[in-house]
């Protein structure tokens, strides 16, 4: 059964325990999202800017605020955990120009009667966010709903619920009553929530297994859409005419950036036979840069795992016998921490073939691009893949056959800019991106015609 109360302890201290948090009621939630659903479709988009705009403003206020408490709850490293607001708060004037480009009505005069396209606003919107990004991937989703016309109400994650009340207080200041609303809860609460026949979409970001099961608890609902952002064991390929230097620098970011609890983390590492031997050592050097230790220090760059059960996990997989290039090691003396683990393997489900969310990346060789574009294949989450070379056409090769949402050339795996769209296909997710553009699935097209 889901607790009605608890209290998070800072995974970087133990002794640091956040204040206690309720779990709400959906069901009222909704009901305030659905009574204010008609005042807030009736604005315009130029005063839904406004009202958010007022939103950004205060979000910028409490920016440090917010960053610190994102490093206490869940473990994010300072220096990321600002990164993570100032995308938040450049969020919205991304928004607006892609609501410029979507959501405005279009004229159509090549058809038997002058028509247009107009966009609709679904309804109630609900949006699952994660621990990992507690501020940021759910916020890029509310913007482009609320902008649309529709109410939200936002569902953090238990283990950032504390950053998630503050986000909402922000959030709900700026906006008409229920037009913002924030529910605490944990699986039976985003689950009553998600299924409530008043909500129209439904923004989830999490695990495969977590989003299967409510696409298919969502399914005889067919009016209701569902956008799924899911993760995956992401592919940096190393060709043989890569510089290795950058490429093992870019391993060690996808590998312990938010300390590998990334949809987009690093977990496969691909590497041409040729250059095994000095990539490893480079890679050896790289994360033995990466300083761990207090979240709330300006000076680390390796947090803490968030949870105990994240840690559980990480010590099962750094238990597998095998060729351990980095051994890893666990110390939950003050906080959940793990060190960088990379073990080189023979074939892709080596590590049993699921999302590690940790900082544990495995390493296999290929011999030529045909070989490297078939183990990259091997695995169906299709997130992010960056690949290695100094030879645009090889990149294109690559390009034209690899099935991922996100690909990149001599850059990380992590590396995603809020200025493209951001999302998984395959088992990775279905195919709504997130980042730019997801205005575009924050209302319906009505099409109008009329006879002249």
């Amino acid at each position: 059964m889901d607790p009605a109360r608890w209290i998070n302890c800072s995974p970087g201290n133990h002794s640091i325990a956040l204040p206690e948090v309720t779990a709400g009621d959906p069901v009222q939630a909704v009901d305030r999202a659905a009574a204010a659903f008609d005042l807030w479709k009736r604005t315009s988009l130029e005063e839904r800017k406004a009202a958010l705009t007022v939103a950004r403003d205060r979000l910028r206020e409490s920016a440090e605020e917010l960053a610190m408490l994102i490093a206490r709850e869940v473990g994010k490293p300072l220096r990321e955990a600002r990164l993570e607001i100032a995308a938040a708060i450049a969020k919205f004037e991304l928004t607006f120009a892609d609501a410029d480009l979507h959501l405005a009505e279009r004229g159509v005069t090549d058809g038997p009667h002058p028509g247009a396209v107009r966009s609709r606003p679904r309804g109630v919107a609900a949006v699952v966010a994660p621990f990992n990004f507690p501020v940021h991937l759910g916020h890029g989703a509310a913007v482009a709903y609320l902008l649309a016309g529709n109410p939200v109400v936002f569902k953090p994650s238990p283990l950032a619920a504390n950053v998630g009340a503050a986000y909402g207080r922000i959030m709900s200041a700026a906006l008409p009553p229920g037009v913002f609303d924030i529910v605490q809860g944990w699986t039976g609460v985003s689950r009553r929530l998600c299924l409530d026949p008043r909500v129209r979409s439904v923004c989830f970001t999490g695990s495969l297994a977590a989003g299967r099961k409510l696409a298919v608890d969502l399914a005889e609902d067919i009016s209701k859409s569902l956008a799924l952002e899911l993760g995956g064991r992401n592919c940096l390929i190393v060709c043989e005419d890569a510089d290795l230097l950058a490429a093992a620098s870019a391993a060690a970011d996808g590998i312990c950036l938010t300390t590998g609890q990334r949809c987009n983390s690093t977990s496969r590492i691909l590497v041409a036979e040729k250059v095994l031997p000095v990539f490893v050592a480079a890679l050896r050097e790289a994360l033995a840069g990466r300083r761990q230790g207090d979240p709330c220090s300006e000076e680390t760059m390796l947090g803490p795992l968030v949870s105990s059960a994240a840690l559980d996990r990480y010590r099962s997989l750094i238990s597998t016998p095998g060729d351990w290039i980095v051994p890893g090691r666990a110390d939950a003396g003050t906080g959940h921490f793990a060190s960088p683990a990379v073990i080189h393997v023979a074939t892709p489900d080596a590590l049993g073939g699921q999302e590690f969310f940790c900082p544990v990346a495995q390493v296999e060789t290929f011999a030529d691009i045909p070989s490297a574009i078939a183990l990259q294949k091997a695995d169906t989450c299709g997130l992010t893949a960056s690949v290695f070379t100094e030879d645009e056409g090889v990149f294109g090769l690559f390009a034209d056959d690899l099935e991922v949402g996100n690909l990149y050339c001599n850059l990380p795996t992590t590396f995603s800019p809020s200025t493209l769209p951001f999302g998984g296909i395959l088992l990775a997710g279905n195919g709504k991106p997130g980042g730019r553009g997801f205005a575009r699935f924050a209302a319906h097209e009505q099409a109008v015609q009329w006879k002249s």
